[in-house]
């Protein structure tokens, strides 16, 4: 596999500028389309993770697979794939380049380090409208966490690495057993983190579960003073109460969290837009003039204030 640097150009056409971003799979890169003249943002797999012979192969099967579904998707809250190579010699996938900045500098910049409910609803929901979408197409995120969800600055949230995950943690077990392709095994749903591979959905949601709470509260659900302990919270411990870190929430919200915190996938809510519906109650109050006006101007509040939809399931 081909060895990355800035200033290389990728398929004569994707200049590498500087690294946003690292970690056991590759390198995220701030870059240039420089045929459209426009930034991008390319993920680069590492050279050792698909230099087994035997695996190989079916690495860059399934990751051609798993770019081109995640192409397919078209959501507000999910970022586009523009582009992926899939070759012997280059592995890569060129996608939009969010402006903004990733939800833990949100969190950690407001008061306290805690988002108000209306705006960490308005977070949730639109996670819950992206990962509807996903789920429809039959992906999994699997690594749902803080640093892999963007707000822009008009407050728009974009979910990033659709298809990816699932790729290399399949090429390389060893990636999961470490909690490599788990990045911060804080969000990681229990059924991830013992290895089930048939994971559906919920999974995800469970990690919305634990967004939620970090985002009302300033920290996940659980702690440890290693993995180790982390993974067994994880599995075994009751999920604690908003209440505990004397935060004053609406019960039924509390509810909520515990429904998508629950050990057994079973015992979650069925989908991503059932959640969004419950959260709808605790959205901020839309700008009551702001249907009414002849030529409205941009309101930067507007993703907060009216989220996308979620896609209904069939």
């Amino acid at each position: 596999m081909e060895q990355f640097a800035a200033g290389k150009v990728l398929r004569g056409r994707y200049r590498l500028d500087r690294i946003l971003g690292r970690g056991a799979m590759g390198h995220v890169w701030e870059g240039a389309d420089v045929y459209l003249e426009r930034s991008v943002a390319v993920k680069t797999v590492a050279a050792d993770l698909l230099a087994l012979p035997d695996r190989r192969r079916t690495a860059l099967a399934r990751f051609e697979r798993e770019a081109k579904t995640a192409a397919r998707l078209d959501h507000a809250n999910i970022t586009t794939v523009y582009d992926a190579a899939v070759t012997e010699d280059v592995c890569c996938l060129v996608m939009q380049l969010v402006d903004g900045t990733t939800l833990d500098n949100v969190v950690d910049g407001a008061d306290d380090g805690r988002l108000s409910v209306p705006a960490a609803v308005s977070v949730a929901a639109q996670l819950c409208s992206g990962l509807s979408a996903a789920h429809a197409a039959g992906l999994v995120h699997r690594d749902l966490k803080p640093q892999n969800v963007m707000v822009r600055t008009s407050g728009l949230v974009k979910i990033l690495d659709f298809g990816l995950v699932k790729v290399l943690s399949d090429a390389d077990p060893q990636l999961t057993t470490t909690g490599e392709t788990l990045g911060n095994v804080a969000y990681a749903s229990p059924e991830l983190l013992a290895g089930d591979r048939a994971l559906d959905g919920r999974s995800d949601l469970y990690a919305v579960g634990c967004l939620l709470h970090h985002m009302l509260t300033g920290r996940p659900p659980f702690g440890g003073p290693g993995p180790a302990e982390l993974v067994t919270r994880h599995l075994t411990a009751p999920p604690p109460r908003f209440a505990d870190h004397g935060v004053d929430a609406p019960a039924a919200l509390q509810d909520l969290t515990h429904a998508l915190l629950a050990k057994s996938p079973k015992d979650r809510p069925g989908g991503a837009a059932d959640v969004y519906a419950s959260l709808v109650p605790y959205l901020p109050a839309p700008d009551p003039g702001f249907a009414n006006r002849r030529m409205p101007p941009e309101d930067p509040r507007r993703p907060f204030l009216v989220p996308q939809g979620p896609v209904m399931p069939r």
